[in-house]
């Protein structure tokens, strides 16, 4: 990794702590502090992204350096000071508290930051140690490789170490605290920015920061528009907007919860971010989330993403308000959030139901599917990726889907399923329909199988899921009997299968 072209333009050009490391404390006007990765015992390479490692340039990982333990020439390691609206409510100061970035790669054809997640306590770090579990690193490596190659947004990861040491972790906030392997995930993007980035400055009365750090993100990241005018933000900001509900779409279309969608938690890229209590549904029910902390409110529900996407950027709206001279132009931005995600999700829908273009007239026969699909229990991915290639208009070709097949409302359906066939002349465009209804996703319960056998030194499973999940889309009928299948009933009240916290 020496060889690669280390650069350090967050550092050189935005507002840094002077101090290095050290205890957790409050950080007022910077934007990193620098701080060294904490060394572990007996590192050990165990999953490697050979496809991100072309892409910056690596051959092979190392171990030591991927654990942690040590820095390779040109890394400057840091950890980023933001803050972030938690569940709808504003909690200060909050960074990187497990997550230290080793620094910028030229890679010839763009830059890409790279960070290892778990590798100990940083100034932002509170209560906590900074170090993260088998578990949740797994969880992490697979879902990031997974929603990039189902095409959408995310942030990558190069590799999985695990460190030799034993972390303490109370999964379920229970009072049952019990030690896991630890391990470490180096993750990778254009930048770990997110809107409580900008969020802090702007609520701190920082504005001179802000000012630094909106002018060093769009130069680098966005140099397509500028920041010396009103109209130069606003245009930045309506493209925020637009990859935020873009990725947003991808979500919906492909049944994925991200159950903590935290401002902190929200890329300035519009990137999937921070893979934690994410899932994917079951049960086609809108009102699902997999954070059991957010089990009584459901702010965070498969059914509402769109909506908390558009609060959350409202927030970021606010926070860079202060450097506008007509802020009331900010409520354009806020407008465009809601005109590109309703174009996206109808183009998803069109797809979806290989529809061709959308028209308005198909929102009553969406609803209508939308309702239907909720009357009994439904694999979402199985009826889309069924749906993708039936001959007929008949409910039976369907049946697979069903957790009930005996409570199905084939009267319902087939009259459903009729209008959809007279909508699409009998001719659905099943090309367009299975290139977006995957075949396979990283079902919670198909997550834990790999942790389970991981956690017993048997690497197998996550890596015949990391490479099943390359091809999403494909058949690849040697899987199917394992991995194109409902949730199993021993699934149905795991934790870890319908239960997650936060908890690394």
């Amino acid at each position: 990794m020496e060889s690669l072209k280390w650069i350090s333009r967050f550092l050189d050009l935005t507002p840094g702590d002077e101090n290095v490391g050290g205890l957790p404390r409050q950080v007022p006007g910077k934007c990193w502090s620098r701080v060294r990765p904490a060394p572990v015992p007996n590192p050990s390479l165990r999953l490697w992204s050979k496809e991100m490692a072309d892409e910056l340039g690596i051959e092979i990982g190392q171990d030591e350096i991927l654990g942690g333990n040590q820095i390779a020439k040109g890394m400057d390691p840091y950890a980023q000071r933001y803050g972030g609206h938690q569940f709808g409510n504003w909690a200060g100061q909050l960074g990187d508290g497990r997550a230290i970035t080793l620094g910028e790669i030229d890679t010839g054809q763009g830059v890409l930051e790279l960070q290892l997640k778990g590798s100990g306590s940083t100034p932002y770090s509170r209560f906590a140690d900074g170090k993260a579990v088998l578990r949740s690193s797994i969880r992490e490596f697979l879902c990031s490789e997974a929603m990039h190659h189902l095409g959408i947004p995310t942030t990558r990861a190069l590799s999985l170490v695990t460190t030799g040491e034993d972390v303490v972790r109370d999964i379920m906030y229970d009072g049952q605290p019990a030690p896991e392997p630890g391990a470490i995930v180096c993750r990778v993007a254009p930048s770990f920015l997110r809107f409580g980035s900008f969020q802090i400055h702007a609520l701190k009365g920082d504005f001179d920061v802000l000012r630094t750090l909106v002018d060093y993100t769009v130069k680098h990241h966005f140099p397509e528009h500028c920041t010396d005018s009103d109209e130069g933000l606003l245009e930045w900001l309506k493209q925020v907007a637009d990859e935020t509900a873009r990725m947003i779409s991808h979500w919906m279309r492909v049944g994925f919860v991200h159950g903590v969608m935290n401002t902190d938690n929200m890329s300035i890229h519009g990137l999937t971010i921070d893979y934690g209590p994410y899932g994917w549904l079951e049960d086609f029910n809108p009102d699902w989330t997999p954070n059991t902390t957010d089990a009584g409110r459901k702010r965070y529900r498969f059914g509402h993403q769109a909506q908390i996407g558009q609060w959350n950027f409202a927030r970021l709206l606010e926070a860079i308000s202060p450097l506008m001279k007509e802020p009331d132009l900010l409520y354009q931005a806020l407008e465009s959030y809601e005109e590109s995600f309703t174009q996206y999700n109808n183009s998803m829908w069109a797809d979806k139901l290989g529809l061709g273009e959308f028209t308005q007239s198909d929102e009553e026969l969406i609803v209508e599917l939308v309702s239907i699909l909720q009357s009994v229990e439904t694999d979402m991915t199985i009826f889309f990726r069924l749906l993708s290639s039936i001959r007929e208009p008949q409910i039976e070709l369907l049946k697979f889907a069903f957790y009930e097949p005996e409570s199905i409302p084939v009267e319902e359906w087939n009259r459903w399923l009729s209008k959809w066939w007279s909508r699409v002349d009998g001719k659905p465009d099943q090309a367009t329909m299975k290139l977006v209804n995957p075949k396979y996703v990283l079902r919670n319960w198909m997550a834990q199988l790999a942790i389970d056998a991981a956690e017993k030194e048997d690497y197998s499973v996550v890596n015949e899921l990391f490479e099943l999940l390359k091809k999403p889309y494909d058949e690849q009928p040697e899987f199917e009997n394992d991995w194109f299948q409902k949730r199993p009933e021993w699934a149905r009240h795991r934790v870890g299968c319908s239960m997650l916290s936060c908890s690394s």
